[in-house]
């Protein structure tokens, strides 16, 4: 550094030179290094896994509910790969996840990312393979997305503590929740992502998703206690054996639900329904992530309400569709990634409509078999009016307006006495924005009850006593709702136990029976729903009640359900054509080709909505001779055995 300068009498210093010279004076005495740091690339952005690979590679699946998991490696398996869900995370994944990943991660990364390492490090240090073995040999299956919170960077968190725990290459096939069917082309891929894989992956959800309603369904209401997990697992087990073998779900679910109905269960209990909603894998998980919450949920009592994939996968056309109605408004060329330049905004639009409808329809199929009577999803549409009062519906982070919608719902349209919100420590959508704007929707709604609670994975004993708290406030409402309901309708406890118990009430007492949504409690349903007829006097008093049940039922499915379809069919109307010029183009195309099986005309138009283009293309091969002539990393010792925690 020079001499400072005198300026009219003034001494004018160099500050950067001198911040510069004292930086290195300080790291001088403390014998740091002055070196340039090598920070670490992932280089695994294009895992490689092709078709000659794939009867010895092994795919880990992982992350959903256990029911989930346990399926979709069935459906897996019976699509010709070889597939092996990870056991549920656990504290001991919890472990390995903070040894060898970052620092400041949430919990679902530390767990998720835990648990795989967990399972290869078993695979090394108790099956005896070496590292080598393990990373030719298993590849993990996972979802990925971008956004504002640390979902976005799942993957490389995965990539970063395998390399740590000496796993360095292993594959991370990543398919993501936006933009994640399109493939490249060249030798052929070892996960094809065609319309088999995708159907065989939806039968597993969404079979997941009933059976885990059915479950939290009777469970709390069970006569015997293990019952209702003891029919659970059966269903659960045949319905993978049918995925496995290639055989009909629907006959699988049918004889699941023989086995359902002849649970014995009691819904003449005061139990407050509580809704599980937040950061999507602490309200998914069933384990030591968010510590067992609903099944703690349940030995307090409670009859626990939870969130399903399907309703997450709504969520995801309902983005879509109201991100392209926006485009329409734009005056230029639309040429971003998912922009409407040079394609056909009618027929975007009205096959969104048509992936909605299928997926209801879809999955309401596997509900009525299993006996699922009662259970609609959401509409995204009445979410969204909900919430964007409170929380612009344009945010997109994490669960973006449904949590503070949610609550709205739960509490107006009285869904559930209590909700618990539940996500990571410092979960930035969820705790730092959504639990915000929770405080001014709970004053707006003083009957709600609601509890927020964040998870660390050490910090059960408080998590527990705050939402014990909570729950108090909710038993008591249930049973101030179970009293005021047996006095409205004139009637006692032991009085509509007898009718249940009598050939007139048996259908009633059907544990697949649902009674007609009115209040938060199941039991306050039930109540109102056979009152009438147990006051009635004899048949022809119950046969009168029943029409006039009849009539009401009609009225309200016309007011309510009719509505919304009506509804829906007028939003869809626009678009008719669009997709009828695209049906009429493919026919004629078909005809063309001297009509190919229906199975190929399929595959044919979803390669042509999801092949690269050359511009794709172009950008793909840079990207593979890039990570192909990229230089080696040098070699470093790779850590052994189990970590230590300190």
């Amino acid at each position: 550094m020079g001499e400072p300068k005198n300026i009219d009498g003034l001494t004018e210093l160099d500050i950067e030179a001198e911040l510069a010279r004292f930086e290195a004076e300080e790291r001088a005495k403390l014998g740091l290094e002055t070196a340039p740091k090598e920070h670490w690339v992932d280089e695994m952005t294009t895992p490689n896994f092709t078709a000659s690979q794939r009867k010895k590679t092994t795919l880990l699946v992982g992350g959903l509910t256990l029911a989930q998991d346990y399926l979709i490696e069935g459906a897996l398996k019976g699509i010709g790969y070889e597939v092996r869900a990870l056991t549920e995370a656990d504290e001991t994944a919890l472990r390995f996840g903070k040894e060898y990943g970052n620092r400041g991660q949430c919990n679902p990364t530390y767990f998720t990312v835990g648990n795989l390492v967990k399972e290869l490090c078993r695979l090394r240090d108790q099956e005896g393979l070496t590292s080598e073995e393990v990373v030719e040999r298993y590849a993990f299956l996972t979802a990925g997305a971008c956004g504002p919170c640390r979902f976005g960077m799942y993957v490389t968190e995965y990539r970063k503590a395998l390399r740590d725990a000496g796993f360095d290459g292993f594959r991370v096939l990543l398919f993501q929740q936006t933009g994640g069917f399109k493939q490249a082309t060249g030798e052929e891929l070892g996960l094809v992502l065609n319309p088999n894989f995708f159907i065989t992956v939806g039968k597993a959800i969404f079979t997941g998703d009933v059976i885990n309603l059915m479950g939290y369904r009777l469970r709390p209401y069970e006569v015997e206690p293990g019952s209702v997990d003891e029919a659970i697992e059966a269903v659960k087990k045949d319905v993978y054996e049918s995925l496995q073998n290639g055989k009909s779900v629907y006959a699988a679910l049918w004889r699941g639900r023989k086995r359902l109905e002849a649970v014995k269960i009691d819904r003449m209990k005061a139990k407050p329904k509580v809704a599980v909603i937040g950061e999507f894998w602490a309200m998914t998980t069933e384990g030591d992530g968010n510590y067992h919450l609903q099944r703690f949920l349940e030995q307090e009592g409670a009859e626990v309400g939870i969130q399903v994939l399907a309703a997450t996968l709504l969520y995801n056309l309902w983005e879509f569709r109201h991100d392209t109605t926006a485009r329409l408004e734009l005056r230029g060329a639309d040429q971003s990634k998912f922009g409407l330049a040079g394609s056909d905004a009618g027929l975007t639009l009205g096959g969104l409509y048509f992936a909605e409808l299928a997926l209801r329809m879809w999955w309401q199929s596997y509900a009525k078999i299993l006996g699922l009577t009662g259970f609609v999803l959401p509409d995204m549409d009445e979410v969204a009016r909900a919430g964007h009062s409170h929380y612009n519906v344009e945010l997109r982070g994490g669960e973006g307006h449904l949590e503070v919608a949610k609550l709205i719902l739960n509490v107006v349209k009285q869904k559930a006495h209590m909700t618990v919100s539940v996500k990571p420590f410092g979960c930035m959508p969820s705790s730092g924005v959504s639990d915000g704007v929770q405080s001014v929707i709970t004053e707006l709604y003083p009957e709600a009850i609601f509890c927020p609670v964040e998870t660390s994975g050490d910090g059960a004993v408080n998590f527990y006593s705050r939402v014990q708290m909570y729950l108090f406030k909710a038993r008591q409402r249930a049973r101030e709702e179970f009293d005021k309901t047996l006095a409205d309708e004139g009637v006692t406890e032991a009085q509509l136990r007898a009718f249940l118990e009598s050939p007139a009430g048996e259908r009633f007492a059907s544990n697949l029976r649902v009674p007609p949504h009115v209040s938060a409690g199941t039991t306050t349903d039930l109540i109102r729903e056979i009152a009438p007829y147990a006051k009635a006097n004899g048949a022809l008093g119950r046969a009168k009640v029943r029409a006039t049940v009849t009539a009401k039922s009609a009225k309200k499915w016309v007011e309510k359900d009719g509505k919304r379809w009506l509804n829906f069919g007028k939003e869809m109307s626009p678009y008719l054509p669009a997709i009828a010029r695209f049906v009429g183009k493919e026919l004629v195309e078909q005809v063309e080709q001297k009509a190919p099986s229906v199975t190929k005309a399929w595959t044919r138009v979803f390669d042509r909505a999801t092949k690269l283009s050359a511009e794709e293309e172009a950008q793909v091969r840079a990207a593979e001779i890039a990570a192909a002539t990229a230089p080696i990393p040098t070699e470093k010792k790779k850590p052994q055995g189990l970590p230590v925690v300190a």
